[in-house]
C-alpha cells in the first residue's frame, strides 16, 4: 500500500486538474476525521469550521451512522440499485415522511436526482418550466446555486460563471434584500419591474431563492423579505424553489431554513447533509400537483445512494424524532452569533452576518479575510471564506460541535483577527456583497 506523507503531496499538483481549490487554503494531507477535529497524515490535528461546506452537520463519521452502514455493506446490502425499490430506499423514505414532512403538514413527493445540490436546482429549473410553459427564472444577486449550466445560469458570482464557455441565459436577475443598503426596498422594486408590461422582464416560471446565502456573503433575508418573494411568485403564476441545499437540515436551527416564516414552497432543494455522513445524496421536493414527469424523463445513473438511505435515516431518527437538537442547535446559534458580534469589535466597521449556526464576519475586505482564515490554519482551525469579495470569514461548524470545542475554535480566529486587525483595517467596507 502505497502512504502519503504531507512532503509526498506532490502527485496532486502533477495529476489533479488545475480546478482544485480548498486544498490551497489547507495544504496538508488529511487523514482521518471524527466529530469536528480532523487529523492530518502528521498526526496534527485541525478543528472543523467548515464541515465540508455544511454537508457534515452532524460531524464527521457519526457513530451510528458509521455502523449502520458497515452493517449494511457487510451483509451484502445493495450498493446501487438505479431507482428500483430497495428497503434502504423504503425505511429512507418512511422516516423523512414520518419525521420531517408529516409533522410539518407537508406532502411533497421526493425526487431522487444525481448525487449534487447543481442536480437538484437542475431538476427544480426544468420542472418549473414544464409546470408553466415558461422559460425564465427570477434568481438573485450574490445567489449560488451549483456549477452545471442551467444553476450556474442562476447563479451571480462572475468567477464561477466565467468558467461556462458558453452563454448563461433564461434567467433574470433581480437584487436579494439589502442588496442596496438597509433603506431600500427590493420586494418594491422587484414587484416594479414585474408588474410593468414595458420592463423587458418576461413572465416568470420560478423564483429561486435561498434564505441564507452561503457563498454569497450570509445574506439572510428575513421573514417579511421572504415572504414577500413567495407572494409575488403566486401572483404572477410563478412556483417558488427554495434552494435550501447549504442552509437547511437543521442549519439554522430548524429543519428546513424556512420553517419560523410561514412559506409554503413548491420545490425545496436537498442536498449537502442530506446524507447525514457526507455521502453524495441529493432530493427535489415537489408539491404533489406539480409532479408531472413522465417515466425517466429526468433521471440519472446515480439518482439515489443507496448508502446514503442507510446514513440519511439514522441521521433523521437520531437527530429529528423531537426538538431536542434542533433547539441545542439553536442556543449554540445564538451563542455563535455573540461571540462574533464580540470578536467583529475588533476590526473597525466589520460586522457579524447570518443566522443560526451560518454565521460569519464581514470583515470589509477579501485580503483581511483571507489573512485571517490563513493564520487560523496554521494555529489549527479549518475555516473558510465568502462573499462577492471574500469579504466574510464564514463559520460552518458541525451542529454537534461540543461547547468547550466551539470555544477553543472561536478563542483561534479571535486571535487571528486581532494579529490582522492590528495591521490595520481597511477604511472602505464592502457594501456590494449585501
Amino acid at each position: 500500500m502505497t502512504t502519503v506523507t504531507t512532503a509526498g503531496k506532490e502527485i496532486f499538483a502533477r495529476r489533479e486538474s488545475e480546478a482544485r481549490s480548498y486544498c490551497r487554503s489547507f495544504d496538508t494531507v488529511f487523514a482521518k476525521a471524527k466529530g469536528s477535529v480532523m487529523t492530518d497524515v502528521e498526526g496534527r490535528e485541525y478543528i472543523d469550521f467548515l464541515a465540508g461546506c455544511s454537508s457534515l452537520n452532524y460531524g464527521h463519521n457519526d457513530d451510528d451512522m458509521q455502523a449502520a452502514l458497515i452493517e449494511h455493506i457487510q451483509a451484502d446490502g445493495v450498493t446501487h440499485g438505479l431507482d428500483m425499490f430497495t428497503d434502504a430506499k423504503a425505511r429512507f423514505l418512511t422516516a423523512f415522511e414520518e419525521i420531517i414532512l408529516k409533522p410539518r403538514g407537508m406532502d411533497h413527493k421526493v425526487m431522487m436526482t444525481g448525487p449534487t445540490g447543481a442536480n437538484a436546482v437542475e431538476a427544480a429549473i426544468k420542472l418549473a418550466r414544464k409546470v408553466t410553459g415558461r422559460h425564465m427564472i427570477v434568481s438573485f444577486t450574490n445567489g449560488f446555486h451549483g456549477m452545471t449550466m442551467g444553476a450556474l445560469a442562476a447563479t451571480g458570482n462572475a468567477g464561477k460563471r466565467g468558467g461556462a464557455g458558453a452563454p448563461l441565459e433564461g434567467v433574470a436577475r433581480m437584487p436579494y434584500e439589502g442588496a442596496f443598503g438597509e433603506d431600500v426596498d427590493t420586494l418594491a422594486q422587484i414587484e416594479m419591474l414585474l408588474d410593468n408590461p414595458s420592463s423587458g422582464i418576461d413572465a416568470p416560471a420560478a423564483f429561486i431563492v435561498e434564505p441564507v446565502q452561503g457563498e454569497g456573503g450570509l445574506n439572510a433575508a428575513s421573514k417579511e423579505w421572504m415572504q414577500g418573494i413567495a407572494a409575488l411568485a403566486k401572483k404572477h403564476g410563478a412556483l417558488l424553489i427554495v434552494d435550501d441545499i447549504q442552509a437547511g437540515c437543521g442549519r439554522t436551527g430548524t429543519y428546513f431554513s424556512t420553517e419560523e416564516f410561514g412559506i409554503d414552497a413548491d420545490l425545496i432543494t436537498q442536498a449537502k447533509s442530506f446524507s447525514g455522513m457526507g455521502l453524495p445524496f441529493a432530493a427535489l421536493l415537489i408539491k404533489p400537483e406539480h409532479d408531472i414527469w413522465k417515466p425517466a424523463e429526468h433521471n440519472g445513473t446515480f439518482r439515489g445512494n443507496t448508502h446514503a438511505f442507510v446514513t440519511a435515516r439514522i441521521a433523521l431518527e437520531k437527530f429529528w424524532k423531537d426538538d431536542a437538537f434542533a433547539a441545542e442547535t439553536r442556543a449554540k446559534g445564538e451563542r455563535l452569533g455573540q461571540r462574533l458580534g464580540e470578536i467583529a469589535r475588533h476590526v473597525p466597521g466589520a460586522r457579524p452576518k447570518g443566522r443560526g449556526m451560518m454565521r460569519g464576519i464581514d470583515v470589509g475586505s477579501g485580503d483581511l479575510a483571507g489573512r485571517i482564515c490563513a493564520t487560523c490554519f496554521e494555529e489549527g482551525l479549518i475555516i473558510e471564506t465568502s462573499g462577492a469579495h471574500d469579504e466574510v470569514v464564514k463559520v460552518l461548524a458541525p451542529l454537534t460541535t461540543p461547547d468547550a470545542l466551539m470555544e477553543r475554535g472561536l478563542a483561534i480566529l479571535e486571535a487571528a483577527v486581532l494579529k490582522h486587525a492590528a495591521k490595520g483595517a481597511p477604511k472602505t467596507m464592502t457594501i456590494a456583497a449585501e
